[in-house]
């Protein structure tokens, strides 16, 4: 009679080291990949506010709501100077879309970008607006789009899509941690699963993993 071997011990925890080893490194990947997307979308926004302060400095008026703009930057958008108001905020749907495209026609950031009117809604063409690194559009508007704003400010909307881990990552990594305080806060949209609680109380709903979150930083 042939005697059949099986595994013996050694054989066993070796294999288990190995798909030990495996699962670990698919798991720091996805760590790495996630910690490079909230680096990502920080740097973003930090470098959108960066332009908007030389983008002043150079005009004395904000982008979309410079009434010069045609005559002083070439390839900007239309020419009705009733598209932009000239008050000191983007608080019309002209303005909006305006934003953008004197940032990338100005050669304050990359890209091209229509000019197209757009409302503060988060359904911006990607051809009138910039796109997060999840693929979703971006805003820039005077308005209360922060959970916790009770007064309007110019507000930096990173755009939907975004994991609500993601969101409290950054969060804590240039604010106060919490989605309804400080200058980093969880956008109107979708904050019924994105957080609980409210005002110094709240906190981002991790357990809920949505992965259509969004947030606001106020500048």
């Amino acid at each position: 009679m042939k005697k059949e071997r099986g595994f013996t011990l050694v054989e066993i925890a070796i294999v288990l080291v190995i798909v030990g080893l495996i699962l670990g490194g698919v798991l720091k990947g996805q760590e790495m990949i996630a910690n490079a997307k909230v680096r990502n979308m920080i740097d973003q926004a930090t470098s959108i506010q960066t332009a908007v302060f030389a983008f002043q400095d150079r005009y004395r008026a904000l982008p979309g709501d410079y009434t010069r703009a045609v005559a002083n930057i070439a390839g900007v958008a239309g020419n009705p100077s009733s598209r932009r108001a000239g008050n000191g905020r983007v608080d019309n749907n002209d303005e909006r879309g305006l934003f953008w495209n004197h940032l990338g026609a100005g050669g304050f950031i990359t890209g091209n970008y229509d000019g197209a009117a757009v409302g503060n809604n988060l359904n911006c063409s990607l051809t009138t607006c910039p796109s997060n690194p999840f693929g979703a559009p971006m805003m820039y508007s005077w308005g209360q789009a922060a959970t916790g704003s009770s007064t309007n400010a110019h507000e930096m909307r990173l755009g939907r899509s975004v994991p609500v881990s993601v969101l409290a990552e950054i969060d804590r990594k240039i604010d106060d941690g919490i989605p309804e305080t400080g200058s980093f806060q969880t956008d109107n949209y979708r904050i019924a699963s994105c957080r609980t609680g409210s005002g110094a109380t709240s906190a981002y709903n991790i357990a809920a993993d949505d992965q259509d979150c969004a947030g606001v930083r106020i500048n």
